[in-house]
């Protein structure tokens, strides 16, 4: 589980890349939340929002990650360009039930969710992705 999880904007995978030691510098848009494990989450969201399944997911190997610290530290990963776009394209009412189903999802491994912070990610995701889109980058995730 990743105690602290940043997601932000950036150029290119190298410049993503760079934020993997310290996090992302205060030139990139970034969200900040905590206490979840980021990597499950992100496969499960790509999941419900474009209908492939957990295993492909996983076995596309998604999500891509940019850089790490040897495995022992920080690393950052890049939203898949599905989710990415999945998340632009999301209204309010599509994000909610994402939001309930992922809750439901984790509710079934014994972990609760709060559904307002949940909707706060998943609105802040897709902020962030329409963002991204509109100026040619993509967003990122840095966790440690």
């Amino acid at each position: 589980m990743s105690s602290i999880i940043e997601f932000f904007v950036a150029p290119h995978h190298e410049a993503a890349a760079a934020a993997v030691e310290f996090g992302p510098s205060r030139d990139h848009e970034s969200l900040k939340y905590g206490n979840f494990d980021v990597e499950e989450a992100l496969i499960e969201w790509e999941a419900l929002l474009t209908g492939r399944s957990f295993d492909e997911l996983v076995s596309a190997g998604e999500p891509e990650s940019v850089a790490d610290s040897d495995g022992e530290g920080p690393f950052v990963l890049a939203l898949s360009e599905a989710l990415q776009d999945a998340l632009a394209g999301a209204d309010r009412a599509r994000l909610d039930e994402v939001g309930g189903l992922w809750i439901e999802e984790r509710a079934a491994d014994g972990e609760e969710f709060d559904v307002e912070i949940t909707a706060e990610i998943l609105d802040g995701l897709a902020t962030l992705a329409r963002d991204a889109i509109g100026r040619g980058r993509r967003v990122y995730c840095w966790t440690a």
